[in-house]
């Protein structure tokens, strides 16, 4: 057999006429004299008729396309997108939306298009804010739904994507703040937010009521903060909160000042501006409502707190 790189025949030094083995398998040519394995790396150029189902009794003799998408009513070629390519440059015709407007799409019906390009949306949303697969699933599932309901027809597909995305946060237990979703989409809060209510209300999508103890662990992590400053700050928003000190202030807010507040009673102090950096909170949005805190400052630290700053000299503002 001739070696494609050297022009050479491949014979076994021992047995140079024998009639060498192809093992594709292990992609090795064997003599079958003595077993030598006189060449490898061969390449297997049969047809591999290697069944993808889920049903066993079904001989699947596809050769081609991705996994089946059971939210996609075409799961042929479902992942394939043809697009004129100029040299040195990327598709031509994507439009702003993440979709493309000059494209041909290979067995996708119709109706499964607006789906695929919020799919898309979904994926880089959650991608940037590192969000798990079981996330991503079941913001598909929500979307679809809500897509089939008709409810939030006139709505931007990908401010819909958004709030979806932002539902299937909270249904798993680990909320995104309104401007965090926000950060990673391209439609303002108020959108977003108007998409939520009209998606509670097409679909009954049930979402547990968020609290700051909910995004303390995260923002504290974010800040380098131990432990210890967590704790308290997590303590702190909630007895703020059940003795009503800040009045009209969103969760956000009252979590930032009462990190703000752990922070300058430890050793790890951090300003107005860093804590407003990770929260997404506006400096002064913090000290309003530390201001609001600060005179029972001494009810809000729990008993165990080693305070390094004492109570009393806190910052005022």
């Amino acid at each position: 057999m001739a070696d494609a790189k050297w022009g050479a025949t491949l014979t076994c030094p021992r047995h140079p006429n024998a009639d060498l083995i192809e093992d594709y398998h292990a992609g090795d040519m064997i003599c079958p004299e003595c077993g030598l394995v006189v060449g490898d790396r061969v390449v297997d150029v049969g047809s591999e008729w290697r069944t993808f189902s889920n049903e066993k009794s079904t001989v699947d003799r596809s050769r081609v396309g991705a996994s089946e998408n059971p939210l996609l009513e075409s799961n042929e070629l479902s992942g394939t997108y043809i697009a004129n390519v100029q040299p040195g440059k990327g598709p031509v015709g994507i439009s702003d939306n993440g979709g493309f407007s000059k494209w041909q799409k290979a067995g996708i019906s119709p109706g499964d298009r607006g789906l695929l390009v919020a799919f898309r949306v979904i994926s880089d949303m959650a991608d940037k804010l590192n969000l798990p697969s079981s996330i991503v699933d079941r913001c598909n599932v929500l979307f679809k739904q809500v897509h089939e309901e008709k409810q939030v027809k006139g709505r931007s597909n990908d401010a819909v994507a958004a709030a979806c995305l932002y539902i299937a946060c909270r249904q798993e237990g680990v909320p995104r703040s309104f401007k965090e979703i926000c950060a990673v989409s391209r439609h303002s809060k108020k959108e977003i937010g108007r998409c939520f209510k009209l998606i509670l209300k097409s679909v009954g999508a049930q979402v547990e009521t968020v609290t700051t103890g909910d995004f303390m662990s995260r923002f504290c992590s974010n800040l380098g903060l131990g432990p210890q400053i967590q704790k308290a700050a997590s303590h702190i928003a909630q007895k703020a909160t059940e003795l009503d000190l800040a009045p009209g202030r969103v969760y956000l807010s009252v979590a930032a000042a009462a990190i703000y507040m752990a922070s300058q009673a430890s050793d790890q102090k951090k300003t107005q501006k860093e804590v407003g950096d990770v929260v997404g909170v506006a400096d002064s949005t913090i000290r309003q409502s530390y201001r609001l805190m600060y005179p029972d400052r001494a009810k809000l630290f729990p008993k165990d707190f080693k305070f390094v700053v004492p109570i009393d000299e806190l910052p005022k503002h």
